[in-house]
């Protein structure tokens, strides 16, 4: 027997051999070690032994795919959506959801010990709610494929440019849901089928808003049948002939108002269906509560809002009667949570500036005048340059932190503990992205 043959055997006789998985990595693939390798395997869950047939090697690590599962965790459960591990939109169906938002705090518990070296004094319980049909803010991808029949609509699959062969999403509201083969019918018909590449979902409390991207006019048929469709469905066409900003309400241009509402506050948050809002209103309502709480805004007080956005926390801190200052990179959200402030009678008690925070410095930190406390939501990158930038005493006494990413947050969690005399007085997880492995966090910080 030759060389490579003996490697091939070898190779076929160690996908064979069961893999025993220790734990979950941050995005939710098994661990199992085989010969003094890690091995990363989707599908797999912990404490479970399986045959795994690997998709990638490399010298110090592999990716594979659970095969069989020959002992079963008991926290496996059966997915509900038909086309779980061909849709790359969740990868968490098949675990318990009690048991997807424990594997979440301990990713942000990990992240703090190793990426961070602090620990969170407390931890606070988790935030969660509805699992299924809560997305109301979705990208979807529109190919036209002759081969598969037509026109797909749906997320990309699993590790793939490809788009999923679905007609249906567990996740989306159940009447957007069962819009999915409907609009492939749509698409089909339309003369530029080829020519539109992608449909993205905002919904509304009393509005669902369908972008649809065109990258060529629409004739008059096509309109025709759009306006139909809207009209049938309940919902509201926009279309987007370049960027985000050319998007434009198409039909019905008399339908209510695109907003999401804010009960515990009184407040009222007009957006458009191209600017940045939670995908989970419901899970976003409870996060803002928490945030509020732990600042204990008290009126007269000066709190800065930082990555304000259209004002999601800004308005509510405003509405305790505190005097809140937002900065945000972009000037469209900027002048969107004006108007927002306006609108809720808030204007007296809210500023928003136009900054780029990730270059901000102590002198232009200073400049902004001094705040009483701070509230901080970025982007995946985090705020690295904004805390780097924060005095070392004095005010802001307080901190709270809204992280979409928890290494970031772990590294920001390392400079204001370690340099700037911060202690992590407590932190936890919000769910709000169910059946995925996205880990949405908040924490506390005090002088």
């Amino acid at each position: 027997m030759s060389e490579k043959d003996a490697s091939k055997l070898a190779a076929r006789a160690a996908v064979m051999q069961p893999l025993h998985i220790e734990s979950l990595d941050h995005e939710g693939k098994g661990i199992g070690r085989r010969d003094g390798k890690t091995i990363f395997v989707d599908g797999a869950l912990t404490g479970e032994s399986v045959i795994a047939s690997s998709y990638r090697k490399k010298p110090e690590f592999e990716q594979a795919q659970a095969t069989q599962i020959l002992k079963s965790s008991p926290y496996r459960v059966i997915p509900k959506c038909a086309w779980f591990g061909i849709c790359g939109g969740c990868t968490h169906q098949h675990l318990d959801e009690a048991a997807q938002v424990a594997a979440k705090q301990r990713v942000l518990e990990d992240c703090f010990k190793h990426i961070g070296k602090v620990r969170p004094e407390s931890i606070l319980p988790p935030i969660h709610g509805p699992t299924w049909g809560y997305r109301t803010r979705a990208r979807l991808s529109v190919r036209h494929v002759p081969k598969k029949g037509g026109v797909l609509v749906g997320f990309h699959e699993r590790r793939s440019s490809y788009v999923a062969d679905m007609t249906s999403c567990e996740v989306l509201p159940p009447h957007i849901s069962a819009l999915l083969p409907l609009l492939r019918e749509l698409v089909a018909s339309l003369s530029i089928r080829d020519r539109l590449p992608q449909i993205e979902l905002a919904a509304g409390d009393t509005v669902s808003v369908l972008v649809l991207r065109i990258m060529e006019p629409l004739t008059l048929e096509d309109e025709t049948r759009l306006r139909d469709f809207a009209d049938l469905h309940g919902i509201q066409f926009w279309l987007q002939p370049k960027g985000p900003d050319t998007a434009y309400p198409f039909h019905p241009l008399d339908a209510h108002e695109l907003s999401y509402s804010l009960p515990e506050f009184n407040l009222e948050m007009p957006f458009r269906p191209t600017e940045f809002t939670q995908v989970n209103h419901g899970i976003n309502r409870m996060l803002i509560r928490r945030a509020v709480r732990m600042l204990g805004v008290q009126a007269g007080e000066r709190i800065g809002d930082f990555f304000c956005g259209l004002g999601n926390f800004s308005l509510p801190i405003a509405r305790r009667g505190a005097q809140v200052v937002g900065i945000e990179g972009s000037q469209a959200l900027v002048t969107r949570a004006i108007e927002n402030a306006d609108r809720n009678g808030l204007a007296e008690h809210s500023e928003f500036l136009v900054a780029n925070l990730f270059e901000m410095t102590p002198e232009r930190y200073l400049e902004l005048g001094g705040f009483d406390k701070l509230l901080i939501d970025p982007p995946r990158d985090g705020a690295i340059e904004l805390v780097k930038s924060l005095p070392d005493a004095g005010t802001p006494l307080r901190i709270v932190y809204v992280s979409c990413n928890p290494a970031t947050l772990a590294r920001d969690a390392a400079v204001l503990v370690h340099q700037k005399g911060y202690r992590l007085v407590a932190a936890g997880v919000a769910n709000m992205f169910p059946h995925t492995a996205h880990v949405e966090s908040i924490a506390l910080f005090e002088r």
